[in-house]
C-alpha cells in the first residue's frame, strides 16, 4: 500500500518550503502532489528546489481555483492507494505517512483523522525559518531579543535533526484559543471513544486526513462549490457510502500566519449549499455546537450542545425543515429560549 500526500498551497512559499522538508524526512516515503493554486510569490521556485528531494508532482494553476478544486486536481493525478490531505503551511510529523498507512492497513474503508496541533509563535513571520516579518509586523519582530527570535523560528535543520523540539512547543488545535482547542478535544474524544456515533463526519479535518483514493474518486471528491467545511461535507458523503471515521496517531503542526481564520460561524457561504445537499437536522445544529464552545459567541446555557454524541441525540428529536435557520429556531423554542438568545 502506498500513499500520496496532496498539498494545496497559495502564496505561502516560505511555509511550503518547510512543509516539503517535513515530507522529505518521513519514516515512510510517499508521492507528494503540490497544487500551486494561483500563487504570485516564489512558490514555483520552492517546488522546483524540492523536486530533487521528493517523489514530487506539481500542478500550477494560473488563477486560484479554491481549496476544493485544488484538492480534486491533485487527487486526479495521484497514484497512491491512500490520499493524505495537507496544507502548505502545515508540517508533517516524522511518522505522519506511516501512521496513516497503518490506519488503512488495519481498517479498510476508513477516513482517518490525524492529530492537529499549531505553532503559535510563527504568526508574525513571513518566513518562519529566517524570522523575516509579515508586512505590518516589522516593529514586533524587531523588539524580539535574539533568544526569543531563536525560540520562535522553525528551521529546516530543526525539522531534519530535532523535530522533538518542534513538537514540544506545539499546542492542540489547528488555531490558538479556547474554542479551537475545545473543539479539537471533543472531536478526538468522539473518534476515540464513540466509534458508533452517527455524526462522526463532523469531526473531519481540513488537513492531516486520509481516505482511500478509489473511494475519493468514486465520491466525486470535494464539493466544487464549498471552500470552507468542504472536508465535513465530503466526510458525510463517504460515511453515507459505508466508510468509517477513525482516529489516527499522525500529528501535524499548523504554522499560523494571520490573526483569526475563516470561521464558519462568520463566513456562512457554505451553509446553504451544504444543507441543500444534506437537509439534515445535525447539519443545521452544528453551528450551535461550535457557538457553545466559543469564548466570544455564546449560546444560552439551556441550549448548549457540548459533544458530538449529544448533537446526535438532539438531532433525532426534530424534523427536517426548509432552512437551517428554521431548524435552529425550532430547537431554541423547544429549549424555551428565544432565537435572539442564540448569541447570549
Amino acid at each position: 500500500m502506498k500513499a500520496s500526500v496532496i498539498i494545496r498551497s497559495r502564496n505561502e512559499a516560505d511555509r511550503l518550503r518547510l512543509t516539503l522538508t517535513s515530507l522529505a524526512c518521513q519514516s515512510e516515503g510517499a508521492q507528494v502532489v503540490v497544487v500551486n493554486d494561483g500563487s504570485t510569490d516564489h512558490t514555483m521556485d520552492v517546488i522546483g528546489a524540492a523536486a530533487g528531494e521528493l517523489d514530487l508532482v506539481a500542478i500550477h494553476h494560473a488563477r486560484a481555483a479554491g481549496r476544493s478544486a485544488a484538492a480534486n486536481a491533485g487527487a486526479a493525478v495521484a497514484s497512491g492507494d491512500v490520499l493524505i490531505f495537507l496544507d502548505g503551511d502545515t508540517l508533517a510529523g516524522p511518522d505522519l505517512v506511516a501512521a496513516h498507512l497503518r490506519c488503512h492497513d488495519q481498517q479498510a474503508g476508513a477516513v482517518a483523522r490525524g492529530e492537529n496541533y499549531h505553532l503559535r509563535c510563527t504568526r508574525p513571520f513571513r518566513d518562519p525559518q529566517t524570522g523575516a516579518p509579515q508586512p505590518g509586523e516589522e516593529d514586533r519582530v524587531a523588539r524580539m531579543s535574539p533568544g526569543e527570535l531563536a525560540r520562535a523560528v522553525v528551521t529546516r535543520q530543526q525539522i531534519m535533526t530535532d523535530f522533538a523540539a518542534i513538537d514540544r512547543r506545539a499546542q492542540p488545535g489547528v488555531y490558538p484559543g479556547y474554542g479551537p482547542r475545545r473543539l479539537y478535544e471533543l472531536e478526538m474524544d468522539a473518534l476515540r471513544h464513540q466509534g458508533d456515533c452517527d455524526v462522526l463526519w463532523a469531526a473531519a479535518a481540513g488537513a492531516n486526513q486520509s481516505v482511500p483514493r478509489r473511494a475519493f474518486l468514486e465520491s466525486g471528491g470535494f464539493h466544487p462549490d464549498i471552500s470552507i467545511n468542504e472536508h465535513r461535507e465530503l466526510a458525510l458523503r463517504l460515511c453515507q457510502a459505508g466508510l468509517r471515521m477513525v482516529p489516527c496517531a499522525a500529528r501535524s503542526y499548523h504554522m499560523i500566519h494571520r490573526s483569526g481564520w475563516r470561521d464558519p460561524l462568520e463566513d456562512q457561504d457554505w451553509e446553504a449549499i451544504f444543507y441543500q445537499a444534506h437537509p439534515r437536522v445535525d447539519v443545521a445544529l452544528l453551528p450551535i455546537l461550535w457557538r457553545s464552545l466559543s469564548d466570544t459567541q455564546g449560546v444560552h446555557e439551556h441550549a448548549r450542545i457540548l459533544s458530538l454524541p449529544q448533537l446526535s441525540a438532539i438531532a433525532t428529536r426534530y424534523r427536517t425543515l426548509d432552512t437551517p435557520d428554521a431548524v435552529r429556531d425550532a430547537y431554541m423554542a423547544a429549549m424555551n429560549v428565544p432565537p435572539s438568545h442564540l448569541h447570549g
